[in-house]
């Protein structure tokens, strides 16, 4: 353990150091060397990534214009072990990198960082880590990541840091899980998230799946989800209600999700409307799986916002997904 902790500091050290010299080869190149990792660390450690890249064309109310985005491209290191007393110990290391625009100190941000302990009480996690709100709409959510993501119109998707979660084992099918977010501060405010969940959120061992949660002074909002996700042949069909309100005010606001994707041979096509209250959201696209961890893609979402101008854009991108 005391081999793989200081193997993973020199990991982190050497990634700031690439940062403060704004050269993210070498920390690109640490982070892909996952044999020279394996080799070196003294338990099991799991390199993994994606690379999201898109030519897009957007039009945000004014002028149109074309850019390139990164699509939350991200690295990181993941593993657990077994330990003596019958629990397993696991941690994950992830950061986002922008590929195509943000540079220096910006180019790499935080996403799930944590350590954890599992056991046949469930699983206890500490530090920086997705509310279960996130986390279970997050394979609804057809065109997350995108600028399709619910994320644009509707509030609780939310990674929180200084915070402790807790989740479930199985329970016939069911999952229970809680985040509390600590205060940080003597003027910090506490928070907390709780859900249930039904069947398997990758429908692999399940053909439905549902789930519903609260988040309860998360950001300055209180937010209550309900989803649920069915595999009919080559279809997946998912619905989703959603309400929000600013923590301490009685106004709420509404709104409803509804996707569908659609497989046949090497391509799948998608489509998703999302709304809340007067805002809504369409988005259609299609990938195209050119290898086991590779695609290409093509989508186009437009916005109606009831107090702004309408936006819409228009992609084409690549995507692999890279783990040793």
């Amino acid at each position: 353990m005391k081999c793989l902790i200081f193997h993973i500091l020199k990991l982190f050290l050497v990634g700031i150091q690439a940062v403060s010299k704004k050269s993210y080869l070498s920390l690109t190149s640490v982070l892909l060397c996952s044999n020279l990792i394996q080799h070196v660390a003294a338990e099991p450690l799991t390199v993994y990534g994606r690379a999201n890249v898109s030519l897009q064309y957007a039009d945000e109310g004014g002028d149109g214009f074309t850019e390139v985005s990164s699509n939350a491209s991200r690295a990181g290191l993941k593993g657990d072990l077994a330990l003596d007393n019958g629990m397993t110990v696991l941690y994950q290391i992830e950061w986002e990198v922008d590929l195509a625009n943000l540079s220096g100190s910006d180019n790499i941000k935080s996403r799930d960082q944590y350590v954890g302990l599992r056991g046949d009480f469930g699983t206890v996690y500490l530090g920086r880590k997705n509310t279960f709100t996130k986390t279970y709409s997050s394979r609804v959510d057809v065109f997350n990541d995108y600028q399709g993501d619910i994320k644009y119109i509707w509030k609780g998707e939310n990674r929180l840091s200084e915070s402790v979660s807790y989740e479930s084992m199985d329970i016939n099918g069911f999952h229970f899980g809680i985040n509390y977010l600590t205060k940080g501060s003597e003027d910090g405010e506490d928070g907390v998230t709780v859900g249930l969940r039904y069947g398997d959120l990758a429908l692999k061992d399940s053909s439905w799946n549902a789930a519903f949660t609260v988040d309860s002074d998360i950001n300055g909002y209180d937010t209550q989800r309900a989803s649920v996700q069915t595999k009919a042949g080559s279809w997946l069909l998912s619905a989703m209600a959603h309400r929000q309100k600013k923590s301490g005010q009685d106004e709420s606001e509404d709104g409803v999700l509804l996707s569908a994707q659609y497989s046949y041979e090497d391509w799948k096509f998608k489509s998703q409307y999302q709304s809340l209250e007067d805002d809504n959201s369409v988005s259609v696209g299609a990938d195209y799986k050119l290898g086991k961890s590779t695609k290409t893609y093509i989508w186009y979402t437009m916005h109606s916002l009831d107090d702004k101008p309408d936006k819409s854009w228009l992609a084409i991108g690549l995507e692999h997904r890279f783990q040793n």
